[in-house]
């Protein structure tokens, strides 16, 4: 979407990887409309929707506690998707339009998890949690996996509209299956089997509470939740480092092509939503064969990651992801409102990154930088814009989250909260 000569030219991207793209032309779609955004602009425009996502991070979770997450998790979706479709008309009205729209995908967006969550605490019995929440949650990889390369593809031979008109199409799409096969409850689904529907019901009596106020007080005065808050953050830096940064370490640094980044960017993802689905179904394992406790299971799986070198980082990052909802996955009563909580705070690699890194990396060599979501301690390795610089950031990254594992070891509990119960009695979850 941006014109070449107001990011990294030709001459700026390092040389110390050798091309790797296949010398023959072809021959691709340049229709496309470019803009002469600065990089302060594009951050701007990037940050942008952290800010809508935010904020109904604890409404989503609080609105899903009431309402359910289907209704919620369904429009915030179908706005989401029907914003992108305007995407390439709002950047054509200009860059506050453009952002307004951003912000407004956010706020629609912003529900998704708390509202998964939430509908998650009425569906799945307690020891097949891991299981079930992992298969749902490695869709957000696989979602990567596959739009990016898709994304490239597009661009290389249409143009970057087509994007956005593809992905927004989907959305829809999916809003209609989604009303059509989804129950918010056991109860209120219309092709369940009585056997299943009594054993779910049944497994969850014991941990749901009949209060109706929420105890705001007794969940921020909680560690276990600040534990997770902790978690959640550092994974988080990982996934925004790794998303915005790794296709412009692609095609900067090691000098692949708009086809091959895109592929090569979603290798990581592949591996994740590969290992997230076994890990869940080894979680529960240990769980009912071995009898561990909840919290031995997730600081043993945090362990496994804090010990994991080189290229296996990034499934630390996600061993890590597993272990950040120990007390929501105890919480069906308040599953959404604490996801909310602890997303609200994982937000905000996401929004700061981007206007952060035009203050901290004037070097025009190094505009291309600016969606990078870390802080200014990742920033300042960037100077000259080689391997070394870009292996210092991730080992940053690295080590942020291994100071979440740390955190999350010492603090986190596996047991229903006495404040969550009505008789004020933990049960394992």
């Amino acid at each position: 979407m941006v014109e070449s000569n107001t990011t990294m030219t030709d001459n700026t991207t390092s040389k110390e990887c050798a091309e790797h793209s296949a010398p023959v032309k072809v021959h691709h779609n340049h229709t496309g409309k470019k803009y002469p955004w600065d990089a302060e602009t594009q951050g701007w425009i990037l940050g942008s929707f952290f800010y809508g996502y935010i904020i109904t991070q604890i409404p989503g979770g609080y609105m899903a506690s009431r309402i359910g997450g289907k209704l919620l998790l369904g429009f915030g979706i179908l706005g989401t998707a029907v914003f992108t479709l305007f995407t390439p008309m709002a950047a054509d009205l200009g860059v506050v339009t453009l952002i307004v729209l951003r912000a407004l995908e956010g706020l629609g967006e912003g529900v998704t998890f708390p509202a998964m969550h939430a509908m998650w605490s009425s569906w799945a019995p307690p020891l097949e949690r891991s299981k079930l929440l992992t298969i749902s949650y490695a869709g957000a990889q696989l979602g990567t996996v596959i739009s990016l390369p898709l994304s490239g593809i597009i661009c290389f031979y249409m143009n970057w509209t087509y994007v956005f008109y593809l992905f927004g199409v989907i959305g829809i799409v999916w809003f209609i299956l989604w009303m059509w096969l989804v129950s918010d409850t056991p109860e209120t689904h219309k092709t369940i089997s009585h056997y299943e529907k009594e054993y779910i019901v049944s497994s969850l009596k014991n941990q749901l509470s009949s209060q109706k106020a929420v105890p705001w007080a007794s969940i921020l005065k909680s560690l276990p939740l600040w534990a997770i808050v902790v978690a959640h953050f550092s994974y988080n830096w990982t996934f925004y480092t790794l998303l915005t940064l790794l296709p412009t370490y692609m095609k900067e640094i090691l000098r692949f092509n708009v086809q091959e980044n895109g592929i090569l960017s979603a290798l990581p993802y592949f591996g994740c939503w590969l290992c997230m689905i076994p890990c869940g179904q080894a979680a529960d394992y240990l769980r009912v064969k071995w009898n561990f406790s909840t919290i031995s299971v997730r600081r043993i799986f945090t362990l496994v990651g804090n010990l994991t070198k080189g290229s296996a980082y990034r499934l630390y990052a996600e061993l890590t992801h597993l272990s950040l909802r120990p007390l929501c996955n105890c919480l069906p009563r308040y599953a959404g409102i604490l996801l909310g909580i602890t997303n609200t705070f994982a937000t905000i690699p996401g929004m700061i990154g981007p206007i952060i890194a035009k203050s901290l990396t004037p070097d025009p060599c190094n505009i291309t930088l600016f969606c990078i979501t870390s802080s200014s301690i990742a920033f300042s390795f960037l100077v000259q814009n080689t391997i070394r610089e870009w292996q210092t950031v991730f080992c940053i990254a690295a080590a942020i989250n291994v100071f979440g594992a740390i955190f999350f070891i010492l603090f986190a509990k596996g047991e229903v909260q006495t404040w969550a119960l009505n008789d004020h009695h933990g049960h394992r979850s």
